[in-house]
């Protein structure tokens, strides 16, 4: 079973298009951004060219995806999408270059995935439009093969924009970085999301939803998801405060938006670690997890709400970490 909290994408998020707004006014939060694009579109409509390459990273869940959904709708372009992982070849990336219409949108996700033997062919593709690759013949020779592509918007999506070589984040006209949201700004999703599903909640449930969402929408829209079952459950046809504190006591949610993996990420650092400084890779193996579900999903929250702190010789728990948990902290 899926975490809860996790930032990754599943199913459910796959098939619930009716959530995922269509345009830059639909779309809640990250105003600086979306002001920016407002303006970057209209400009390349008005000079009637493609949109600049564009880089969006930031923490898991807090629309990139939809966001380059987005950029395809204002643009009128079709959005073709793959993944970082799933091109292992550079065959697997010609086939998806080849198969371009003028004006398409390229959405790779997990954009750092790529192998750096991979982003060589994507040079001339994102600056000249070709397609440059080496052809092994049956005799064992080889051969460079040219191929003219349409132009074409590639969009690329990260959560670690540090791992993206140098070069091919220099390609990128247009580097955006997607922040938390507020718990007003949440709270606003929430509404959208309880009239979307024909679920209505009230305004102190919404803000309860909100306030424990890990400032994460595509979080908020899982628990609210959750907790609309409680209430179908519970015979109710509104979701109250009652059932969304009961609903998420029961989910393991606490009121900082914390779930259980947190909570053995923050009890581990303490009393295994002696509140740090440990590496993250250490922690990840006392308590099971991966380390980049580590890195990636757990702690960026802990570090953002002061919970953790990063030092050069690793990840320290604060004097917060120690009141959350109900921990006395030794003097030193």
């Amino acid at each position: 079973m899926s975490r809860l909290v996790s930032g990754k994408k599943d199913d459910l998020d796959n098939m619930d298009q009716t959530l995922r707004p269509q345009s830059l006014e639909e779309y809640i939060g990250q105003t600086d951004i979306k002001n920016n694009f407002e303006i970057f579109i209209k400009a390349a409509k008005m000079r009637d060219e493609v949109l600049d390459h564009v880089l969006l990273y930031g923490p898991p869940g807090l629309g990139k995806t939809t966001l380059a959904h987005i950029i395809a709708n204002e643009m009128g372009s079709n959005i073709k999408t793959a993944t970082g992982p799933a091109i292992e070849k550079s065959g697997d990336l010609a086939a998806i270059l080849s198969t371009l219409e003028p004006g398409d949108i390229l959405f790779i996700d997990e954009i750092h995935r790529i192998p750096r033997y991979i982003e060589e062919i994507l040079y001339p593709a994102m600056e000249d439009f070709v397609l440059d690759i080496v052809i092994t013949n049956p005799d064992g020779t080889s051969r460079n093969l040219k191929i003219d592509l349409p132009p074409f918007t590639l969009v690329g999506a990260t959560t670690r924009a540090g791992d993206i070589s140098a070069p091919l984040r220099d390609r990128f006209g247009i580097t955006a970085k997607l922040n938390y949201y507020s718990d007003s700004e949440l709270y606003e999703i929430i509404n959208r999301t309880s009239r979307v599903l024909g679920m209505p909640i009230k305004e102190e449930a919404a803000r309860e939803l909100a306030k424990r969402s890990r400032k994460t929408p595509r979080i908020a829209n899982r628990l609210f998801k959750r907790v609309r079952d409680f209430a179908l459950v519970f015979d109710s046809d509104e979701i109250d405060t009652d059932i969304t504190k009961t609903a998420l006591e029961r989910l393991k949610v606490d009121n900082s938006g914390l779930d259980q993996i947190d909570i053995q990420y923050l009890d581990a650092l303490i009393t295994k670690f002696n509140g740090g400084p440990v590496g993250a890779q250490t922690v990840a193996t006392s308590i099971g997890e991966e380390t980049t579900t580590i890195e990636d999903v757990v702690e960026p929250y802990l570090l953002q709400e002061g919970f953790v702190k990063r030092t050069p010789r690793g990840r320290v728990a604060t004097l917060k970490a120690y009141k959350h948990l109900n921990i006395a902290k030794d003097e030193e």
